[in-house]
């Protein structure tokens, strides 16, 4: 791996990878990836199609265990814990393809991510009109700009509206640790532009991970990024060290890289 700007201080981490990898029969998707994510740190993993990021996000959320290495979260070793006691932990993550329930409104999702973190998440009765947890979804949908659009059905709203609401619910119950799987994708430019501003406003105690093929939106979101390339890791570094960085021009103009 080719490290810049290797003069970086070493921090307590949220996050560690310690040589990870996941095979699926002969293929290799991740391959022998460590890495380090301080807690509040803002990261990027980006790479072309087929480069193993969101494999990877599948190992460290706990959707498949890693075939080998070791995951460390929070200080404690997850790397065989199913992923809902990975959440329980405080790590959320959202997906390519959106999980929402478009029959519902925008709040109802919101208090079902709630509710899911909570002992009685699979009850079956009907909650109560004073719930806290409904007052707790407004409180998180309105802190994201969602307020306008609570009570509307998530079917009715707009792509970038179910991306805001997918981080809104990603949010509740006061996460460590967010991976986002390609939060842009789909969006419009003014969609675009306001999520980075939605990530950048999210709280210092929450560190980010974001998968993104689009390059400026990583390069305004992140603090550090990290390039993959055929399941492994090959560059990292500050948003301008990876701008200049001629492996990364190599991968997207689909050169041959080492």
């Amino acid at each position: 791996m080719e490290e810049v700007g290797s003069n970086r201080i070493a921090a307590s981490c949220c996050l560690r990878l310690e040589a990870v990898g996941r095979r699926f029969g002969a293929l290799v998707a991740v391959s022998d990836v460590s890495l380090e994510i301080p807690y509040g740190e803002r990261r990027a993993i980006i790479g072309a199609n087929g480069a193993g990021k969101t494999t990877l996000f599948n190992t460290i959320a706990g959707d498949f265990p890693p075939t080998s290495g070791r995951i460390i979260l929070f200080g404690q070793d997850v790397t065989r814990l199913p992923s809902h006691r990975r959440t329980r932990r405080g790590l959320r993550r959202t997906y390519q393809n959106s999980l929402l329930f478009g029959g519902l409104t925008v709040q109802d999702n919101i208090y079902l991510a709630l509710k899911g973190l909570e002992p009685g998440r699979l009850s079956l009765r009907r909650p109560e009109p004073d719930d806290f947890l409904f007052q707790r979804a407004v409180d998180i949908g309105t802190g994201l700009g969602l307020e306008p659009i609570l009570s509307s059905h998530v079917a009715d709203i707009s792509h970038g509206q179910q991306r805001q609401l997918e981080i809104a619910m990603a949010v509740a119950g006061t996460p460590k640790l967010i991976l986002l799987d390609e939060p842009a994708a789909g969006l419009s430019p003014a969609e675009r532009i306001g999520l980075v501003q939605l990530l950048q406003q999210l709280p210092r105690q929450i560190s980010i991970i974001i998968i993104e093929h689009d390059m400026e939106v990583a390069l305004r979101v992140a603090e550090r990024i990290t390039v993959m390339h055929h399941g492994a890791i090959v560059v990292e570094g500050t948003p301008q060290e990876i701008q200049q960085n001629q492996t990364v021009h190599d991968i997207y103009m689909g050169k041959h890289v080492h």
